[in-house]
């Protein structure tokens, strides 16, 4: 059996990399595999038992997500470099001489390396074969079940089976398969890999895989799964390309045990990461890994095409209807749910049902088994009636309406499918109805957790206090055992990859040296209770409870959308400044739902958390990574930006997913109900914040357009519907009072304000600071409680004042005791209420933290000139 060859074209040799390529497998394709064509075919047999064969059109193979940008995996020819020459038929002595001229260490390493070496040189001789990699075949360690590793002698002897080998692939004297090439080399393969190949394009990659905002511990990863590709596809760095890490990723996981967490992971994303952004993958390439393995936006016919259509004019009708409605400003999502109500739930079951059907006429006995089919869906308690029929009628509707209003424009076009719409008028009747069932289930779910929303967040402050004690008690103790929180831990060092690496770490992280040291392994630091219990990630533990806290603080105090939320960056904190001198802090909120931009001014409580998460950034890499958010409703990525809700997503560093953000609030309400039983069964989802920040502020006496404004709403209905104990009376009434006052105002009202109205503007706002704080009254409102201030809903208490307010309580309760000795029992009375609302409004101010001044780092805009 041949050797193996070095140069590009020579005959290929026979090594486990080739069998890999199963008879299976993906033909070759060109450098970036970008497949946009294919066989359809339909998915199910016919359901009618008849033999017609099923129609099979030619187009975009179906997959489960978008077929678009998808990187098919492929190896690389192989081109087996020699950095240290030919050494595939090299005597031993000059395979010790290579291997001991790189990696400079003491004599007695050196002579440990050669020993290993030596041994395993040994070891293969026995065997028949020409050249090394011959001999290695022939000992048929790439077959057998047992590692190399159990030739190794015992810890006390200096040289090791595993250490010769990790050298001679090192040196690219062996080429194994990827199975032996994990279980054999030796923990500091990547090391040595780098080492041996003196290769300045490697040097270059490994120093930006170095410079990846991402944890040590994912960086050792992502050198490691380096070097195996290179070595087991046999070519030097310049060879990589985007179907080639594809290739090795697929390889990866297939030798990857049940256990191995990491292997099922997207191998070498890291890898894909810095060479795209680096611009050295051709035009084109997906700009993430996880892009090229699950593709893009579909295009409406292979959305259509992923059902089956079996008829190919019905097939081709659809297309074009869609199309036709895409082009009127449809974003991606509402193109992809019209697909699955038209294709679907409606046209595909129809041919079940009917399998002769050609056209768009229903008799009466095809629409009312496809009706009774619909309105019921399946669950795993069984079938039950679907709640959004409404939604899948008003859709089919509009289909045979604007088929019959498009026919009069193109008769040629559009004119054969004209037809009697088959859902009867009388299909409609209960719909409002059924809307406001709706609507009374979520004002009744709004009303059940609005009593829920401060034992949450307490839980969720209190869980990050302890995690963050916990986390500083463990990190300066210098014992094994320690207390935190008057609980006694044992603390547990232990050297691996970290599942903190998950979200962003705490604290400064070292950077690895030059490609010739040894990685440095990041300490996992583990604890748990003295008396017993699970081991605690106290890493892990701390971020996984600040990111819940900023989550749950962000939502309930912004109001905002979820998507909203994973679109904050460093750019939308914006400040404005007064003419004397207080500057305001404002948060703009990226359009998204409504495509309307808003500002938000930021309260004292969410200045402090957003200060928290920049600083959090900040403090940890200097300054906030530009990442890419990958959006799973359009399909696609943005521009890089500094996101706020950003962490390590294994390799590479990304935006939250909205699962992430909803597990995070799952998770806190299971356990808040741990020691709270009316928490028990309750749960939260981001937009219930919405609702709950929408109900607060109507009930505090704002506005509702100015509540619509803050939300985003276009409708004043839409406020409406989100208000859920706001008495609908009062809102019907106060529409008619503005309708009213509008109409008896002079139109020169409307003009634009002078400079002395201006100044009167500025100057409410002026009035409204008091002693302990800010109201909240809106402009041209007087003060409705009679500067009762500290029973006012409206005072926002700043955290400096807290001492003064320990005196009003003070002082309150000297004057209850006084009350109470007089008989004064009206007094009593107002001064309990007086004392329950200046307890509240102290708590409140304490969560924003310290009396300090906040630091908000501002974003820094360079001069685009000087680029």
């Amino acid at each position: 059996m041949p050797g193996p060859r070095h140069r590009r074209g020579a005959s290929p040799r026979d090594t486990p990399m080739r069998t890999l390529r199963s008879s299976s497998a993906p033909a070759p394709m060109s450098r970036v595999s970008v497949s946009t064509t294919g066989v359809w075919t339909r998915r199910d047999a016919p359901q009618d038992g008849s033999d017609r064969e099923p129609f099979v059109h030619e187009g975009p193979a179906r997959r489960r997500w978008g077929q678009a940008n998808v990187v098919e995996p492929e190896a690389p020819e192989p081109d087996l470099p020699q950095p240290h020459g030919d050494l595939s038929k090299a005597p031993v002595e000059d395979l010790i001489a290579a291997a001991c001229s790189v990696l400079p260490r003491s004599a007695v390493q050196l002579d440990k390396r050669g020993r290993s070496i030596r041994h395993l040189a040994e070891h293969l001789s026995a065997f028949p074969g020409v050249s090394w990699q011959e001999r290695w075949e022939a000992s048929g360690w790439e077959s057998s079940t047992t590692s190399l590793a159990s030739l190794n002698p015992s810890p006390t002897a200096s040289w090791t089976m595993t250490s010769g080998f990790s050298w001679l692939v090192a040196l690219r004297v062996l080429v194994p398969s990827l199975r032996v090439l994990r279980r054999t080399a030796v923990s500091d393969f990547a090391t040595i890999f780098m080492a041996g190949q003196r290769d300045d394009s490697l040097a270059s990659l490994v120093s930006r895989i170095e410079a990846a905002p991402v944890s040590v511990a994912m960086q050792n990863r992502a050198l490691t799964e380096l070097a195996y590709m290179l070595a087991y596809q046999a070519i030097p760095a310049r060879d990589i390309t985007p179907p080639g890490i594809m290739q090795f990723g697929k390889a990866l996981q297939e030798v990857s045990t049940a256990q191995d967490k990491h292997g099922r992971k997207l191998a070498g994303s890291l890898v894909w990461q810095v060479l795209a952004d680096a611009g050295l993958f051709p035009e084109g390439t997906p700009v993430t890994m996880r892009l090229a393995a699950v593709g893009g936006r579909k295009t409406v016919t292979e959305l259509v095409d992923t059902y089956s259509v079996r008829d190919p004019a019905v097939r081709q009708l659809l297309i074009d209807y869609v199309t036709h409605r895409a082009g009127l400003g449809m974003d991606y999502g509402t193109v992809s749910n019209l697909v699955r109500s038209l294709v679907r739930n409606f046209w595909c079951i129809v041919e079940r049902v009917n399998p002769d059907q050609r056209d768009l006429d229903l008799d009466e006995a095809t629409y009312a088994t496809w009706r009774a089919e619909v309105d019921t869906v399946d669950t795993p308690e069984g079938r039950r009636p679907r709640r959004s029929i409404w939604d899948l009628l008003i859709a089919v509707r509009a289909l045979y309406l604007d088929i019959q209003s498009w026919a009069v424009e193109d008769p040629a076009r559009w004119g054969p499918w004209v037809a009697r719409c088959p859902i009867p008028p009388i299909a409609s009747k209960g719909y409002g109805a059924g809307r406001r069932r709706l609507a009374e289930r979520i004002a009744d779910r709004t009303r059940a957790r609005q009593p829920m929303l401060d034992l949450l967040v307490d839980q969720v402050t209190a869980d990050r206090e302890r995690a963050r004690a916990l986390l500083a008690a463990a990190e300066a103790s210098t014992e094994a055992e320690f207390e935190a929180g008057g609980i006694r831990y044992v603390r547990l060092v232990e050297t691996g990859s970290s599942n903190a690496g998950r979200y962003p770490q705490k604290g400064p992280r070292s950077r690895r040296g030059a490609a010739i040291e040894p990685p440095q392994q990041q300490a996992t630091l583990r604890v748990r209770r003295a008396g017993g219990g699970p081991v605690i990630d106290v890493e892990a533990a701390e971020a996984r409870a600040f990111w819940t806290w900023a989550v749950i603080e962000v939502l309930r105090l912004t109001g905002i959308r979820h998507e909203e939320l994973l679109e904050l960056s460093h750019l939308s904190v914006r400040q404005y400044r007064r003419p004397n001198g207080e500057i305001v802090a404002l948060l703009v909120i990226t359009p998204s739902k409504t495509d309307r931009e808003r500002v938000i001014p930021m309260s004292p409580e969410l200045l402090h958390v957003i200060a928290q998460i920049i600083g959090r950034h900040t403090g940890q890499l200097g300054a906030i990574p530009l990442v890419r958010r990958w959006d799973p409703y359009e399909r696609q990525h943005s521009d890089p930006l500094p996101f706020l809700f950003q962490h390590s997503t294994g390799q590479v560093r990304g935006v939250m997913s909205p699962t992430l953000i909803a597990k995070l609030i799952r998770t806190a309400c299971k356990e808040v109900a741990v020691g709270r039983p009316q928490f028990d069964g309750v749960t939260f989802t981001p937009h219930d914040f919405r609702r709950l920040f929408a109900t607060e502020l109507v009930n505090n006496g704002l506005p509702i357009h100015i509540g619509a404004a803050l939300l985003g709403h276009a409708s004043l209905q839409t406020t409406r519907g989100y208000v859920a104990v706001f008495d609908e009376d009062v809102v019907r009434h106060y529409q008619l009072h503005l309708t009213r006052r509008r109409q008896l105002r002079p139109n020169d009202e409307y003009r634009r304000a002078t400079e002395t109205e201006w100044q009167e503007f500025e100057e409410h706002f002026d009035k409204r600071q008091v002693e302990l704080g800010a109201c909240g009254r809106p402009y041209g409102t007087p003060c409705a409680h009679e500067h009762a201030c500290v029973r006012c809903p409206m005072l926002h208490v700043e955290p400096q004042m807290l001492p003064r307010l320990d005196e009003i309580e003070a002082d309150l309760n000297a004057r209850r005791d006084r009350a109470e000795s007089e008989g004064w029992h009206g007094e009593i009375e107002g001064i309990e209420v007086t004392l329950d609302q200046l307890r509240f409004k102290r708590d409140r101010a304490r969560r924003i933290g310290p009396a300090a001044s906040v630091t908000l780092p501002m974003p820094v805009m360079r001069d685009q000139t000087s680029i």
